[in-house]
């Protein structure tokens, strides 16, 4: 009987315990750093395939992230002085 006694006691914690640490675990999951997809596109497949497509250098390149989404941000330079900015998506290499 006292086997089951404690066996008892012991169904009986488990419940009470998870019920006081569940709220600090899933405070705990809200502090966690985001996950960011994989890109498929490399930072520098980008910069090949911008200074390909716009007959432009690329001056400077830096990756942004925003919700969870990765978009490579390139300042391009092309041989008469123009300066302009492309966004490319770094999950599917679309200019954005």
């Amino acid at each position: 009987m006292k086997m089951r006694s404690s066996y008892l006691a012991w169904v009986l914690a488990v419940p009470a315990v998870l019920a006081f640490v569940a709220p600090e675990v899933r405070a705990a999951e809200a502090l966690r750093p985001i996950v960011m997809a994989a890109a498929s596109v490399s930072m520098e497949q980008a910069v090949r395939m911008a200074e390909q497509r716009f007959k432009a250098k690329v001056v400077r390149a830096e990756a942004q992230h925003n919700e969870g989404r990765t978009v490579y941000v390139l300042r391009m330079l092309n041989e008469s002085g123009h300066v302009w900015t492309v966004r490319v998506d770094a999950a599917n290499g679309a200019v954005l």
